[in-house]
């Protein structure tokens, strides 16, 4: 018999599962799969080994492994599970950001590790673009950013898609947004050529010179605009919900803070982590390390923590005339609501605040539909589909400081590509026309 390996389909969008199958195997034989991918440069690689079943027949969506890198059934395990050949001196974290221009290329291989010469190989393409999607830069009117506009014509249901601490463009979640027929304007506000370096004072206003241009420019479907961020995005989206009520029509907050919060590890080093991150009308904005009295310690310069980034969170509320006076007005937000949380966050109580953000609209009446997401087992790093999914220390890409996302690689693959999914679905509920 010949091994054969086959992935079905070969060639389609990051955010479809494939079905990845070795048949030809000798009944009960010893398999082995690997998945290597160059990522941005880096070759990334996973494997596992497998027994083949009776017709000799290894499904990676179906067959538990026996030993490698996951223990779990899981289809695209060789996908999520991947890490970089290991640098001395570096700390390991997710791919760096990649050329949408460029799909990512998988090479899989299989081996009987009995019989040497039983092998087979075949190819895995993930694109972040599909067909007719039209990419282009956005310098107007003082914005940095890219958008992304689905084929077809429109209008589309669009969203704003903002990044978190680490600054720069999220080009790869609006180049899928774009893929399944939303537009996208992926927006930078810090850490890319032509903004600030820092996140910190950053004003409101230019957010909301960003809306206005997505509203006259960019005809979005309903009149609604979506803004969606991640992390500090995520706290920022449901920060411009409450602050321009009339100009968002909808939010998607992934693992966000409810409160405003300073600088932390993106900040300028010039003015420190307890700086204030937002103005409005030249004024900061009041925040959850203002004075604090309950916060006495901070984890972003790498000294010695108690217990390094959820701690923090906790003696900062303690007081709840701080925490009251720092803690974002969501009943203001004037559409639909979606959050999206891990249970197992290691950075700072995103479940927590996603309930809270929930709990606050539904005891104000809010009109709109709200969506809860928690997902357990999930960290920080609730990301796209069928990527690399953080496992253990990495370093933050501004302060450099090492922090751990938390949750499981299950969790976390599967919040990756569960939440896009429903987050589509939001997203075409708040903008489907009346």
């Amino acid at each position: 018999m010949t091994l054969r390996l086959t992935v079905s389909p070969a060639d389609d969008l990051l955010d479809v599962a494939r079905r990845i199958e070795v048949s030809g195997a000798a009944p009960g034989a010893l398999v082995t799969v690997r998945a290597t991918t160059d990522r941005a440069g880096t070759a990334w690689s996973a494997r596992a080994t497998y027994r083949a079943d009776r017709s000799g027949t290894v499904r990676l969506d179906r067959d538990p492994p026996m030993t490698g890198d996951y223990g779990r059934v899981d289809g695209m395990a060789l996908l999520t599970s991947q890490r970089p050949d290991p640098t001395p001196g570096t700390t390991p974290g997710r791919p760096a950001a990649t050329d949408v221009s460029r799909p990512l290329r998988t090479r899989l291989e299989a081996w009987d590790e009995s019989d040497a010469t039983q092998r087979a190989t075949a190819d895995l393409v993930q694109r972040w673009t599909g067909p007719g999607v039209r990419r282009r830069e956005v310098r107007e009117d003082g914005l940095v950013g890219t958008l992304f506009v689905p084929a077809g014509d429109g209008p589309h249901p669009t969203i704003v898609v903002l990044n978190g601490s680490g600054g720069g463009i999220n080009e790869q979640r609006g180049a899928l947004y774009a893929s399944r027929g939303v537009q996208a304007l992926a927006l930078g506000y810090f850490g890319v050529p032509g903004l600030p370096d820092h996140i910190t004072r950053t004003p409101l206003e230019y957010f909301e010179t960003a809306l206005h241009h997505v509203h006259r420019e960019l005809a979005p479907r309903a009149g609604v605009v979506v803004v969606s961020g991640q992390s500090r995005g995520g706290e920022l989206a449901l920060l411009l919900g409450a602050t321009y009520p009339g100009l968002v029509g909808a939010v998607v907050a992934y693992v966000p803070g409810a409160h405003v919060h300073g600088s932390q590890g993106a900040a300028d080093p010039a003015q420190g982590w307890d700086s204030p991150t937002w103005t409005l009308d030249g004024e900061p904005l009041p925040h959850l390390w203002q004075d604090n009295p309950g916060v006495t310690w901070q984890p972003w310069t790498g000294g010695p923590p108690p217990d390094r980034y959820r701690d923090v969170y906790v003696d900062g509320l303690r007081d709840r005339e701080f925490a009251a006076a720092s803690r974002i007005p969501v009943e203001r937000v004037a559409g639909p609501v979606a959050c999206v949380s891990g249970m197992a966050d290691g950075l700072w109580p995103s479940s927590m605040y996603a309930r809270q953000v929930v709990e606050t609209l539904r005891a104000a009446g809010h009109a709109h539909e709200t969506l809860l997401l928690d997902y357990p087992d999930a960290g920080h790093s609730i990301a796209l589909p069928h990527l690399p999914v953080a496992q253990g220390p990495t370093r933050h890409p501004v302060s450099g400081i090492e922090l751990s996302a938390g949750g499981t690689p299950a969790g976390n693959a599967f919040a990756d590509a569960d939440s896009f999914a429903q987050v589509r679905a939001f997203v075409e509920r708040a903008t489907r026309v009346p």
